[in-house]
């Protein structure tokens, strides 16, 4: 029921059954789904897309969703998807010009130089991603590690089609998630950088 099957990407909105949605938000890479769910929760009038092709990160949000015992009393949200597999496949099957916003929450980095080309923030990922963006949506993406932090700089400062202002140092956005993971980088005295990117006019 919550899955987004591949026939369903041409036309996302129509994928949420409840009431209308006023638009659609993109998660890439949910983790343990904190962020996700939490945002899906304080907007409500969203359709709310999530990618996660680990098992751990999908088994740690369906249990957020339905907790164990209560599956005959739980009504999952509908307005509410999961995208159980690589979001590059998904971004390929999106429409133009289909999403309001869009999250990458603490990517992993690949720290090494011979896995750069495996980090989702790539030349080619960002054209798709601007692709489906709507000119004025919002892309917000966090990171702690300071190989893909300063990867993020290199290759967004590269581009043109989105805004790309400094980061926010360790200062999270307003409206923003708290995630587990990013718990414990604070503790482990890692800074998260948090950036703001804006789609520009088409």
């Amino acid at each position: 029921m919550l899955r987004l099957n591949p026939d369903q990407a041409a036309a996302p909105q129509a994928a949420f059954t409840g009431a209308p949605v006023q638009g659609v938000w993109l998660e890439i890479g949910f983790g343990g789904g904190e962020h996700a769910l939490d945002q899906s929760q304080r907007n409500p009038d969203v359709g709310y897309i999530a990618a996660e092709v680990f098992e751990n990160g999908l088994c740690s949000l369906m249990s957020r969703i339905v907790p164990e015992g209560e599956e005959d009393t739980i009504t999952p949200p509908d307005h509410f998807r999961i995208w159980p597999d690589d979001a590059r496949q998904l971004l390929k099957s999106l429409p133009d010009s289909c999403l309001d916003r869009a999250y990458l929450m603490f990517p992993d980095p690949w720290p090494k130089a011979r896995h750069a080309k495996r980090r989702f923030i790539h030349p080619e990922n960002i054209r798709e991603l601007a692709r489906l963006l709507k000119p004025g949506a919002v892309w917000r993406v966090a990171s702690d590690h300071p190989v893909y932090q300063d990867w993020v700089f290199e290759i967004m400062g590269a581009q043109d089609l989105f805004d790309a202002p400094p980061p926010a140092k360790g200062e999270r956005p307003e409206g923003w998630s708290p995630t587990r993971y990013e718990a414990k980088a604070y503790r482990e005295g890692r800074v998260p950088f948090y950036w703001t990117f804006t789609r520009r006019g088409a």
